[in-house]
């Protein structure tokens, strides 16, 4: 048994996601589960939407979740063991006005778990995805001309 741990990640801060997978793996020694269900969203037209907010939602939602996944699979591999789930959006299937940014990152993500499915068979690890319909998530009214703001966590 072992005595719970908080770990704070940001996982749109991809340059932090190794050290805090070495700080788990250290700890524990291994991750039996990853769940991945961090994500961001924003809500706007496209022409709207900064190309700085679209790498914001793509670092959040596909880069984040992929850098801490990779980062803990070598360890999953050794042991030829463990479950990998990403808790995605039914967006990652079909995209919806004024959610392009949202939508892509989602589609992405999909696109690389359905990937590592196939590559990771061969080793007993299970990789696989749960794409809910909407979610009542938590969101901030943005002040006028402030972007940031106007995401969702």
């Amino acid at each position: 048994t072992y005595a719970p741990k908080l770990v704070l990640l940001d996982i749109s801060d991809i340059n932090c996601i190794q050290d805090v997978a070495k700080e788990i793996l250290n700890c524990y020694g291994c991750v039996d589960i990853l769940i991945n269900n961090a994500s961001m969203k924003v809500k706007g037209a496209v022409q709207s939407i900064s190309l700085e907010l679209d790498k914001k939602i793509m670092d959040a939602n596909y880069f984040g979740p992929v850098t801490l996944t990779k980062a803990i699979l070598p360890n999953m591999i050794s042991r030829r063991t463990g479950q990998i789930v990403l808790i995605n959006s039914i967006q990652g299937k079909i995209g919806i006005p004024f959610r392009a940014a949202y939508a892509a990152s989602k589609h992405a993500a999909v696109g690389f778990f359905d990937c590592l499915r196939a590559e990771m068979e061969e080793f007993d690890i299970s990789v696989g995805t749960v794409n809910p319909t909407f979610i009542c998530s938590y969101h901030r009214q943005p002040a006028p001309g402030n972007w940031e703001a106007s995401i969702w966590k």
